[in-house]
């Protein structure tokens, strides 16, 4: 049974992965044997991200690039190519949160917000499966929202592009099923992470959400490991185009 789970072997690009939920999910790869590639604007930070992993007896190193620029991306994995690094698992991570009234919302931030969230999905899930495709297997890991399935005011652009993720996913599973690729996504809910620290510490917003989670708690960043494993692993060699909500049960109950 270890066996379906175990990565070793495997090498694994985690975007925005120095700190937050894909720092936790970095983490739990190298744990179950994969060798990370950590990932974020912060060149200096990912570096201490992925020493910190080795110094844990992990095998790290470190892909800085910006997610939104197309050119940096096919920079890296021509670089990763060129080294003999296969990127097997590939984890869409990155993301930006804007909250602000749509009729407020100007152009330039809701591109924003679709360039980081969703349009760098498509352009690095399209760089990674390019190479994958010829060696007839790979996993990649989508990171959707609460907001892949249901709206909530003042996050149109994060809601339209978690939205998009899902059926992005779905239809990489339909192109590249076929030739061993599983591409699903995982859909967390209200999470401890710095980027929710001002909902975190508004007591009527915690309220809400403490109240409306059936788990009573906001969710820890080490609560997607177990998930994002199962799906980098052979334990789910024939599940695709599917997204696992971690919320707690919020999306289970009206």
């Amino acid at each position: 049974m270890a066996k379906l789970f175990d990565l070793t072997g495997r090498t694994a690009l985690v975007t925005g992965s120095s700190r937050g939920l894909g720092r936790a999910m970095a983490e739990g790869l190298a744990q179950a044997g994969a060798r990370v590639l950590i990932n974020g604007l912060d060149a200096a930070r990912a570096e201490a991200t992925a020493l910190a992993l080795r110094q844990a007896g992990h095998q790290a190193d470190v892909a800085a690039f910006d997610v939104t620029d197309e050119a940096q991306i096919v920079a890296t994995f021509n670089r990763l190519d060129a080294q003999g690094t296969a990127v097997d698992i590939l984890v869409n991570n990155a993301g930006i949160q804007l909250r602000k009234p749509m009729v407020e919302l100007s152009t330039a931030e809701w591109q924003r917000v679709i360039d980081t969230n969703l349009t760098s999905a498509f352009v690095i899930g399209r760089e990674a499966a390019r190479r994958m495709l010829p060696r007839g297997h790979g996993k990649i890991i989508n990171i959707g929202s609460l907001m892949s399935s249901l709206g909530r005011a003042t996050v149109a652009p994060y809601t339209a592009a978690k939205g998009g993720i899902k059926l992005l996913t779905q239809a990489m599973a339909a192109e590249w099923a076929a030739s061993g690729i599983q591409a699903n996504a995982i859909g967390p809910g209200y999470m401890l992470t710095e980027m929710n620290q001002a909902l975190i510490d508004n007591p009527s917003f915690n309220a809400w959400v403490v109240g409306r989670t059936p788990s009573r708690r906001w969710g820890r960043p080490d609560e997607l490991v177990g998930t994002a494993v199962y799906l980098a692993s052979a334990a789910s060699d024939y599940v695709n185009g599917q997204i696992v909500y971690v919320d707690g049960g919020m999306t289970a109950i009206l």
